[in-house]
This record gives structure tokens, sequence and C-alpha cells, in this order.
């Protein structure tokens, strides 16, 4: 009787869940981890030497667009263009920025009339993104990643 109660006993030990650990495949953790991520936004936006002293990330994002549409529209106003018509466009740049901070144009989108106009305008805008100063690439998680911007900026000559 006495080895029939330990054979049960140990019996209903070894049928338990309770003592099967369950392996968690590190490949699960780091998909849930991946699906947490939002990928549209990171930590830290691109930046120029003088965005420094931004506070929170919309100020970096808002300095960051300002000081680049700032140096745009000063190369172009030292452009000379003639025209024959006023030009009132708004001209899309979407542009890329590596990890390493280098800047390079995707698309440039704007309207016919002002490619007849300023058939060079697109050359003058690639021209003036070449002068840029030194960019700091975008930060999330600690790591330096790459970035896409659409850029507007309004073309007017009269």
């Amino acid at each position: 009787m006495k080895y029939l109660t330990i054979f049960i006993l140990m019996l209903c030990l070894c049928s338990c869940d309770y003592f099967d650990k369950k392996k968690v495949n590190s490949q699960d953790i780091v998909n849930e981890e991946l699906q947490t991520f939002n990928w549209n936004d990171v930590d830290e936006y691109p930046s120029f030497k003088s965005c420094e002293s931004s506070n929170s990330k919309q100020e970096s994002k808002q300095c960051f667009e300002t000081t680049l549409i700032t140096h745009i529209t000063n190369k172009l106003s030292d452009e000379i263009i003639v025209v024959t018509e006023n030009v009132e466009d708004t001209v899309v740049i979407k542009f890329h920025i590596s990890e390493t901070g280098n800047l390079s144009v995707l698309n440039i989108k704007n309207k016919e009339t002002t490619k007849e106009q300023i058939p060079n305008l697109d050359s003058l805008l690639l021209k003036s993104l070449d002068s840029l100063p030194t960019i700091f690439p975008a930060i999330k998680r600690g790591q330096q990643v790459k970035t896409e911007f659409t850029l507007p900026i309004v073309i007017q000559v009269n």
C-alpha cells in the first residue's frame, strides 16, 4: 500500500504541467517589440547646429524646417530669374536624410507653367541644397536613423 501511494503521488506530480518550463523564443520577443514601434515617428528630428537649443521635439522639427526653407529661399533670391509671366507656385521637395546626415533629393514637384517659365528651377534648388550646413541625423531609440521629409517652398517671381 505504501508503494502504491508513492507511485500514485509520483504519477500525479509528473503528469502536472506545473513543472514544465515554457521556452520563449527570442524571435517572438523581437517580433512583439517590433509591433509596438511607431515607425513613422522619431525621438529626435534631424537638426542643424543652430537648432541645438530647441527644447521640445516639435520645436526641433520647426527649427529644422525653418532653417532649411530660409537657406533655400536665400540661395534662390541670389539668383537672377527672368520670367515672361508672374509665377506663384508651391514647389514640393521630397528628400531623404541618411543615418550619416547626407541629404538627397528624391522628388521635386511643381506646376507645368512654373517649369515653362523657370526651366532650371530644379537645378537651382539642388544647387541651393549643396551648400547646406552639417545635418545631424534623426535619432530613434538611441540610434541614428534615416528619415524622409516633404517640404513645401513658395516660389513668387514677378
